[in-house]
């Protein structure tokens, strides 16, 4: 998309009176290195559908933000000219405990909405494996955690959504029932679309009761296939694990761990059957160990972060060919994930070559697409996505042009951030 030529004092003035809060952006405000004219910090709905009317008005680009933690995942957008800044729309609106249901603003901090749920014994079964994310966040980038193999992940838990279209117009899906279907296509369209198709303001979810106990139990590997049989023994032994995740470090021994929720004499006996069932070198713990708390990337300088998706059967795979690929290509690479749905996530580090780095994307692709996934380079340096195709084949990329064609025809949401240019 070429640039026109902007009048940013008359949009600046127009942004004022939509929102009020509106600035000029600074060097924090650059989407994954692309820099901003301005930023507009709305408070309600309302005023983001009249700041995207004014936006849309002077020809802005658009691209919304929470709390930032993942605002340089996927490509950097072609051009930014206005950050909406959802910080200060960051109330649990309405908390339904008799229901199992919370009302959220979509830039309240994952965090506050459990704490502001925890009192009635419930939490949404959302983990934020990044740290300080945003509902908004969480919802755009789709990000999920250990808990996605018993309860799912956003797609699963929303019922609820409330956006804003790139001309100001204001959609909502779903409702406050559980049950309530209408519209709810909407909901799973938005999440993952990195803010290019809407801009998410409020969000209804289904809670979950807070466990009563939980116990993590640990059961070291040395070969790919021993991380497979002893994931297989597990999901066939009826455990009911809340997790079941797997670390394989750069070197060294892995780890398989699940997570065992509910009722304490529940927990204490799916305990014990586990340990029979994986052997002396069990261990428990009552907490989540670190390294299933975080994406193997988070808290590195500028790593290169992958997602990696394949058929259940597929892991001993997987593995295998990570650790030879990082071997042939002389870099480190951290792989953890979800071992009981088939997700996992992989960190190389910031400084490594990009040339390498994509003979290990690649070597990854190849394997996982003859397992029925794909892999894609979630967040990296800009000299990796100006090497690697970030987000790799998209089979149904077409529809997904039509989908944005209909939202955004202007291309003002993001242009360029999602896949296939989106």
């Amino acid at each position: 998309m070429s640039a026109p030529a902007l009048d940013l004092d008359a949009a600046r003035t127009a942004l004022r009176s939509a929102c009020g809060e509106v600035s000029d952006a600074g060097p924090g405000d650059a989407v994954d290195g692309v820099p901003p004219a301005l930023v507009a910090r709305p408070g309600s709905t309302a005023e983001v559908a009249e700041v995207l009317r004014a936006a849309a008005a002077a020809g802005l680009t658009v691209v919304p933000r929470g709390n930032g933690t993942k605002i340089a995942w996927g490509r950097p957008p072609e051009r930014v000219d206005l950050v909406v800044d959802l910080s200060r729309m960051a109330a649990v609106q309405d908390h339904a405990a008799g229901d199992l249901i919370v009302d959220v603003q979509a830039g309240t901090p994952l965090a506050a909405v459990q704490d502001a749920v925890d009192g009635a014994g419930q939490h949404l079964a959302l983990d934020d494996p990044v740290g300080g994310s945003s509902v908004g966040g969480v919802l755009a980038a789709n990000v999920s955690g250990p808990r996605r193999l018993l309860r799912g992940s956003a797609r699963d838990l929303l019922i609820g959504v409330t956006l804003v279209r790139a001309d100001g117009v204001v959609a909502k899906a779903g409702g406050r029932v559980v049950k309530n279907v209408a519209g709810y296509d909407l909901g799973k369209l938005v999440i993952g679309s990195l803010g290019t198709l809407g801009v998410v303001t409020e969000a209804v979810f289904r809670l979950h009761p807070r466990a009563a106990a939980a116990r993590v139990i640990s059961v070291p590997f040395d070969r790919p296939e021993e991380a497979q049989r002893l994931v297989q023994q597990i999901l066939h032994a009826q455990l009911v694990p809340a997790a079941l995740e797997v670390e394989q470090p750069h070197e060294g021994s892995g780890t398989v761990a699940l997570l065992l929720e509910g009722i304490e004499a529940a927990v204490e006996a799916r305990t014990s059957a586990a340990r029979a069932l994986l052997g002396a070198a069990a261990v428990v713990a009552d907490g989540l160990p670190e390294w299933m708390q975080r994406f193997p990337w988070v808290g590195a300088a500028r790593a290169t972060g992958l997602k990696a998706t394949f058929r259940l059967s597929g892991l001993a795979r997987v593995l295998a060919t990570a650790r030879r690929a990082a071997a042939d290509a002389g870099i480190r690479l951290d792989v953890r994930g979800s071992a009981g749905t088939g997700v996992l996530y992989a960190a190389m580090p910031g400084d490594a070559p990009a040339a390498a780095v994509a003979r290990v994307v690649d070597a990854l692709r190849a394997e996982c697409g003859a397992l029925g996934g794909a892999v894609v380079v979630v967040d990296a340096p800009a000299e990796v996505k100006a090497t690697v195709d970030v987000w790799g084949p998209v089979p149904a990329i077409d529809l997904m042009r039509r989908v944005k064609q209909q939202f955004d025809p202007e291309r003002r949401l993001a242009p360029g951030r999602f896949a296939g240019g989106i």
